[in-house]
Protein backbone atom coordinates (compact mmCIF):
# COMPACT_ATOMS: atom_id res chain seq x y z
CA UNK A 1 0.00 0.00 0.00
CA UNK A 2 1.16 3.51 -0.78
CA UNK A 3 0.91 5.84 2.22
CA UNK A 4 1.02 9.63 2.06
CA UNK A 5 2.56 10.47 5.44
CA UNK A 6 1.99 13.97 6.79
CA UNK A 7 1.78 13.77 10.62
CA UNK A 8 2.30 17.48 11.44
CA UNK A 9 1.85 18.91 14.04
CA UNK A 10 2.90 15.54 15.45
CA UNK A 11 6.40 14.27 14.70
CA UNK A 12 7.49 10.76 13.81
CA UNK A 13 9.47 10.41 17.03
CA UNK A 14 6.39 11.38 19.05
CA UNK A 15 4.00 8.84 17.61
CA UNK A 16 6.29 5.92 16.83
CA UNK A 17 8.68 4.00 19.02
CA UNK A 18 11.91 3.08 17.25
CA UNK A 19 10.62 -0.45 16.69
CA UNK A 20 7.25 0.71 15.33
CA UNK A 21 8.88 3.31 13.12
CA UNK A 22 11.10 0.67 11.57
CA UNK A 23 8.11 -1.60 10.97
CA UNK A 24 6.14 1.25 9.40
CA UNK A 25 8.79 2.34 6.91
CA UNK A 26 9.96 -1.19 6.04
CA UNK A 27 6.51 -2.67 5.39
CA UNK A 28 4.85 0.14 3.44
CA UNK A 29 5.55 2.43 0.50
CA UNK A 30 5.66 5.70 2.44
CA UNK A 31 5.82 9.15 0.86
CA UNK A 32 6.90 11.73 3.44
CA UNK A 33 5.42 15.20 3.21
CA UNK A 34 7.45 18.27 4.08
CA UNK A 35 5.70 21.51 5.02
CA UNK A 36 7.22 23.59 2.27
CA UNK A 37 6.19 21.27 -0.57
CA UNK A 38 2.86 19.99 0.77
CA UNK A 39 0.52 21.21 -1.99
CA UNK A 40 2.79 20.02 -4.77
CA UNK A 41 3.35 16.61 -3.20
CA UNK A 42 -0.36 16.10 -2.53
CA UNK A 43 -1.11 16.92 -6.16
CA UNK A 44 1.57 14.51 -7.33
CA UNK A 45 0.88 11.55 -5.07
CA UNK A 46 -2.84 11.62 -4.16
CA UNK A 47 -3.79 9.84 -7.41
CA UNK A 48 -1.81 6.76 -6.31
CA UNK A 49 -2.35 7.00 -2.54
CA UNK A 50 -4.11 4.20 -0.65
CA UNK A 51 -3.75 5.59 2.88
CA UNK A 52 -3.36 9.16 4.12
CA UNK A 53 -1.85 9.81 7.53
CA UNK A 54 -2.40 13.45 8.34
CA UNK A 55 -4.87 16.11 9.34
CA UNK A 56 -4.60 18.64 6.55
CA UNK A 57 -7.69 19.85 4.73
CA UNK A 58 -9.25 17.18 2.53
CA UNK A 59 -12.04 18.84 0.61
CA UNK A 60 -13.98 17.14 -2.17
CA UNK A 61 -11.43 18.24 -4.78
CA UNK A 62 -8.54 16.57 -3.02
CA UNK A 63 -10.60 13.46 -2.27
CA UNK A 64 -11.70 13.15 -5.90
CA UNK A 65 -8.02 13.30 -6.86
CA UNK A 66 -7.40 10.17 -4.74
CA UNK A 67 -9.44 7.39 -6.41
CA UNK A 68 -7.60 4.63 -4.53
CA UNK A 69 -7.92 6.20 -1.05
CA UNK A 70 -9.14 3.70 1.54
CA UNK A 71 -8.50 5.44 4.86
CA UNK A 72 -7.42 8.69 6.50
CA UNK A 73 -5.67 8.44 9.87
CA UNK A 74 -5.74 11.63 11.94
CA UNK A 75 -2.77 11.17 14.27
CA UNK A 76 -3.50 14.50 15.93
CA UNK A 77 -6.35 12.30 17.25
CA UNK A 78 -9.34 14.63 16.79
CA UNK A 79 -12.01 14.58 14.11
CA UNK A 80 -11.64 18.07 12.69
CA UNK A 81 -14.11 19.96 10.46
CA UNK A 82 -11.66 20.07 7.56
CA UNK A 83 -12.72 16.90 5.75
CA UNK A 84 -15.64 16.33 3.41
CA UNK A 85 -17.03 13.53 5.55
CA UNK A 86 -20.09 13.03 3.35
CA UNK A 87 -17.87 12.26 0.38
CA UNK A 88 -15.78 9.87 2.51
CA UNK A 89 -18.90 8.01 3.58
CA UNK A 90 -20.12 7.85 -0.03
CA UNK A 91 -16.78 6.41 -1.13
CA UNK A 92 -16.34 4.09 1.85
CA UNK A 93 -13.19 5.89 2.98
CA UNK A 94 -12.53 5.26 6.67
CA UNK A 95 -11.67 8.37 8.71
CA UNK A 96 -9.84 7.17 11.81
CA UNK A 97 -8.40 8.65 15.00
CA UNK A 98 -6.34 6.74 17.60
CA UNK A 99 -7.83 8.89 20.37
CA UNK A 100 -8.17 6.07 22.90
CA UNK A 101 -4.44 6.23 23.65
CA UNK A 102 -5.02 9.18 25.96
CA UNK A 103 -7.81 7.65 28.04
CA UNK A 104 -5.70 5.95 30.71
CA UNK A 105 -3.09 8.71 31.26
CA UNK A 106 -5.77 11.40 31.41
CA UNK A 107 -7.86 9.25 33.74
CA UNK A 108 -4.91 8.77 36.11
CA UNK A 109 -4.20 12.50 36.10
CA UNK A 110 -7.86 13.32 36.64
CA UNK A 111 -8.10 11.02 39.63
CA UNK A 112 -5.00 12.68 41.08
CA UNK A 113 -6.57 16.12 40.67
CA UNK A 114 -9.77 14.94 42.33
CA UNK A 115 -7.95 13.42 45.30
CA UNK A 116 -5.86 16.55 45.74
CA UNK A 117 -8.98 18.73 45.82
CA UNK A 118 -10.75 16.39 48.20
CA UNK A 119 -7.87 16.02 50.64
CA UNK A 120 -6.03 19.32 50.20
CA UNK A 121 -2.82 17.62 49.08
CA UNK A 122 -1.58 20.53 46.98
CA UNK A 123 -2.63 23.21 49.48
CA UNK A 124 -1.07 21.23 52.32
CA UNK A 125 2.21 21.15 50.42
CA UNK A 126 2.06 24.91 49.87
CA UNK A 127 1.43 25.41 53.59
CA UNK A 128 4.45 23.26 54.40
CA UNK A 129 6.70 25.35 52.18
CA UNK A 130 5.43 28.48 53.89
CA UNK A 131 5.92 27.00 57.36
CA UNK A 132 2.20 27.19 58.15
CA UNK A 133 1.31 23.50 57.94
CA UNK A 134 -1.36 22.07 60.23
CA UNK A 135 -1.02 18.58 61.65
CA UNK A 136 -3.52 15.76 62.06
CA UNK A 137 -7.18 16.60 62.42
CA UNK A 138 -6.51 20.33 62.32
CA UNK A 139 -5.10 19.96 58.83
CA UNK A 140 -8.15 18.02 57.64
CA UNK A 141 -10.96 20.37 58.59
CA UNK A 142 -11.99 20.77 54.94
CA UNK A 143 -11.12 17.25 53.76
CA UNK A 144 -13.73 15.14 51.97
CA UNK A 145 -13.91 11.36 51.72
CA UNK A 146 -14.63 10.01 48.23
CA UNK A 147 -15.20 6.40 49.28
CA UNK A 148 -18.91 5.64 49.32
CA UNK A 149 -19.79 9.06 47.91
CA UNK A 150 -21.74 10.10 44.82
CA UNK A 151 -19.67 10.61 41.69
CA UNK A 152 -21.01 12.03 38.44
CA UNK A 153 -19.80 12.04 34.83
CA UNK A 154 -20.61 14.49 32.08
CA UNK A 155 -19.83 12.31 29.06
CA UNK A 156 -18.82 8.65 29.11
CA UNK A 157 -16.55 7.78 26.20
CA UNK A 158 -13.11 6.15 26.39
CA UNK A 159 -11.95 8.56 29.10
CA UNK A 160 -15.05 8.15 31.23
CA UNK A 161 -14.80 4.37 31.09
CA UNK A 162 -11.10 4.48 32.01
CA UNK A 163 -11.90 6.69 35.01
CA UNK A 164 -14.73 4.42 36.07
CA UNK A 165 -12.27 1.53 36.27
CA UNK A 166 -9.87 3.56 38.41
CA UNK A 167 -12.52 4.71 40.88
CA UNK A 168 -14.14 1.27 41.28
CA UNK A 169 -12.39 0.67 44.64
CA UNK A 170 -14.07 3.81 46.04
CA UNK A 171 -17.41 1.96 45.98
CA UNK A 172 -19.15 5.13 44.86
CA UNK A 173 -22.56 5.57 43.34
CA UNK A 174 -21.82 6.65 39.76
CA UNK A 175 -24.29 8.67 37.71
CA UNK A 176 -23.66 9.43 34.05
CA UNK A 177 -25.11 12.03 31.71
CA UNK A 178 -24.34 11.30 28.07
CA UNK A 179 -27.09 12.04 25.53
CA UNK A 180 -25.30 9.98 22.88
CA UNK A 181 -25.53 6.73 24.90
CA UNK A 182 -28.73 4.76 25.68
CA UNK A 183 -29.69 3.94 29.26
CA UNK A 184 -29.35 0.19 28.80
CA UNK A 185 -25.82 0.54 27.45
CA UNK A 186 -24.80 2.62 30.47
CA UNK A 187 -26.37 0.15 32.91
CA UNK A 188 -24.43 -2.69 31.31
CA UNK A 189 -21.27 -0.70 32.03
CA UNK A 190 -22.22 -0.60 35.70
CA UNK A 191 -23.29 3.04 35.99
CA UNK A 192 -26.61 4.82 36.46
CA UNK A 193 -27.96 6.84 33.53
CA UNK A 194 -29.07 10.27 34.69
CA UNK A 195 -30.09 13.62 33.31
CA UNK A 196 -27.78 16.63 33.45
CA UNK A 197 -29.47 18.28 36.42
CA UNK A 198 -29.40 15.04 38.42
CA UNK A 199 -25.66 14.65 37.92
CA UNK A 200 -24.97 18.28 38.81
CA UNK A 201 -27.17 18.30 41.92
CA UNK A 202 -26.36 14.93 43.43
CA UNK A 203 -22.64 14.40 42.89
CA UNK A 204 -19.95 15.23 45.42
CA UNK A 205 -17.41 14.85 42.60
CA UNK A 206 -18.10 15.55 38.92
CA UNK A 207 -15.75 14.53 36.12
CA UNK A 208 -16.30 16.50 32.91
CA UNK A 209 -15.10 14.26 30.08
CA UNK A 210 -17.53 14.98 27.24
CA UNK A 211 -16.40 15.70 23.71
CA UNK A 212 -17.16 19.27 22.66
CA UNK A 213 -20.02 19.52 20.20
CA UNK A 214 -22.04 22.31 18.63
CA UNK A 215 -24.76 21.57 21.22
CA UNK A 216 -22.78 21.62 24.48
CA UNK A 217 -20.59 24.73 24.19
CA UNK A 218 -20.65 26.53 27.57
CA UNK A 219 -22.85 23.78 29.00
CA UNK A 220 -21.23 24.47 32.37
CA UNK A 221 -22.40 28.05 32.79
CA UNK A 222 -23.25 29.95 35.98
CA UNK A 223 -26.74 28.45 36.16
CA UNK A 224 -25.46 24.90 35.79
CA UNK A 225 -22.68 25.38 38.33
CA UNK A 226 -25.16 26.81 40.84
CA UNK A 227 -26.79 23.35 40.95
CA UNK A 228 -23.66 21.74 42.43
CA UNK A 229 -23.74 21.14 46.19
CA UNK A 230 -21.58 23.33 48.42
CA UNK A 231 -17.97 22.11 48.57
CA UNK A 232 -18.61 19.98 45.51
CA UNK A 233 -15.63 19.04 43.36
CA UNK A 234 -15.52 19.50 39.58
CA UNK A 235 -12.66 18.20 37.43
CA UNK A 236 -12.56 19.42 33.81
CA UNK A 237 -10.55 17.09 31.57
CA UNK A 238 -12.11 17.25 28.10
CA UNK A 239 -12.29 20.61 26.29
CA UNK A 240 -12.38 24.15 27.64
CA UNK A 241 -15.24 25.21 25.38
CA UNK A 242 -17.68 23.13 27.41
CA UNK A 243 -17.34 25.57 30.33
CA UNK A 244 -17.82 29.26 31.02
CA UNK A 245 -14.48 30.00 32.65
CA UNK A 246 -15.68 33.21 34.25
CA UNK A 247 -18.36 31.19 36.00
CA UNK A 248 -15.77 28.59 37.05
CA UNK A 249 -13.57 31.31 38.51
CA UNK A 250 -16.49 32.90 40.36
CA UNK A 251 -17.56 29.65 42.01
CA UNK A 252 -14.04 28.61 42.94
CA UNK A 253 -13.01 32.08 44.05
CA UNK A 254 -16.01 32.32 46.38
CA UNK A 255 -14.90 29.14 48.11
CA UNK A 256 -18.18 27.36 47.34
CA UNK A 257 -16.75 24.85 44.84
CA UNK A 258 -13.41 23.16 44.35
CA UNK A 259 -12.46 23.07 40.69
CA UNK A 260 -9.57 21.55 38.75
CA UNK A 261 -8.92 22.02 35.06
CA UNK A 262 -6.36 20.64 32.65
CA UNK A 263 -7.64 22.76 29.74
CA UNK A 264 -8.10 26.47 29.08
CA UNK A 265 -9.85 28.62 26.44
CA UNK A 266 -6.51 29.95 25.20
CA UNK A 267 -3.21 28.14 25.63
CA UNK A 268 -0.69 28.99 26.81
CA UNK A 269 -2.56 30.93 29.48
CA UNK A 270 -1.62 34.62 29.53
CA UNK A 271 0.71 35.65 32.33
CA UNK A 272 -1.84 38.15 33.65
CA UNK A 273 -4.87 35.88 33.36
CA UNK A 274 -6.79 36.19 36.66
CA UNK A 275 -7.30 32.42 36.75
CA UNK A 276 -3.70 32.12 37.95
CA UNK A 277 -4.65 33.79 41.24
CA UNK A 278 -8.05 32.23 41.78
CA UNK A 279 -8.29 30.46 45.13
CA UNK A 280 -10.10 27.16 45.00
CA UNK A 281 -8.77 26.22 41.57
CA UNK A 282 -6.20 23.55 40.87
CA UNK A 283 -4.54 24.26 37.52
CA UNK A 284 -2.81 21.81 35.18
CA UNK A 285 -1.15 22.94 31.95
CA UNK A 286 -2.92 20.60 29.48
CA UNK A 287 -0.49 17.85 30.39
CA UNK A 288 -2.82 15.05 31.47
CA UNK A 289 -2.34 12.99 28.32
CA UNK A 290 0.93 14.39 26.99
CA UNK A 291 3.18 11.45 27.81
CA UNK A 292 5.63 9.63 25.56
CA UNK A 293 4.12 6.30 26.60
CA UNK A 294 0.69 7.45 25.41
CA UNK A 295 1.78 9.22 22.24
CA UNK A 296 3.80 6.26 20.97
CA UNK A 297 0.73 4.06 21.23
CA UNK A 298 -0.65 6.16 18.34
CA UNK A 299 1.81 4.46 16.01
CA UNK A 300 0.95 1.03 17.40
CA UNK A 301 -2.78 1.49 16.78
CA UNK A 302 -2.14 2.84 13.28
CA UNK A 303 0.02 -0.18 12.45
CA UNK A 304 -2.65 -2.56 13.74
CA UNK A 305 -5.30 -1.03 11.50
CA UNK A 306 -2.97 -0.76 8.52
CA UNK A 307 -2.41 -4.49 8.78
CA UNK A 308 -6.16 -5.13 8.79
CA UNK A 309 -6.84 -2.79 5.86
CA UNK A 310 -4.06 -4.47 3.86
CA UNK A 311 -5.93 -7.78 4.33
CA UNK A 312 -9.20 -6.27 3.18
CA UNK A 313 -10.58 -6.19 6.73
CA UNK A 314 -12.19 -3.25 8.58
CA UNK A 315 -10.08 -1.28 11.06
CA UNK A 316 -10.79 -1.89 14.74
CA UNK A 317 -7.97 -0.30 16.76
CA UNK A 318 -8.72 3.35 15.98
CA UNK A 319 -11.98 5.17 16.47
CA UNK A 320 -13.97 5.59 13.27
CA UNK A 321 -15.80 8.76 12.31
CA UNK A 322 -19.52 8.11 12.44
CA UNK A 323 -21.88 9.59 9.87
CA UNK A 324 -24.43 10.60 12.52
CA UNK A 325 -22.10 12.43 14.93
CA UNK A 326 -18.81 13.47 13.37
CA UNK A 327 -20.03 16.78 11.98
CA UNK A 328 -21.36 17.77 15.42
CA UNK A 329 -17.88 17.57 16.98
CA UNK A 330 -16.06 20.83 17.59
CA UNK A 331 -12.59 19.80 18.79
CA UNK A 332 -9.93 22.49 18.64
CA UNK A 333 -6.75 21.25 16.93
CA UNK A 334 -3.50 21.25 18.84
CA UNK A 335 -1.14 24.10 18.07
CA UNK A 336 2.56 23.48 18.46
CA UNK A 337 3.79 26.62 16.74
Amino acid sequence: MRILYDPAPRTTSEIFSEESEQEFFENYDVIRIEDGARDELYEEYLPTTDILIGQQEMDRGRLEAAPNLRAIFNVETNFLPNIDYDYCFERGIHVLAPSSVFAIPVAEHGLGLALSLARGIHTGHIDFLAGTEKYGLEGNQDALLLTGSDIGFIGFGDLGRALKTLIAPFQARIRVYDPWLPDGYLRRLGVEPANFEDVMRNSRLIFVVAAITKENSHLLDAEALSLVQDQGILVLLSRAAIADFEALRAEAGSGRLRIATDVFPEEPVAADDPIRKTDGMLLSAHRAGAMTEALQQIGELVLEDLSLIAQGLPPVACRRAERETVKALRSKPIDKT
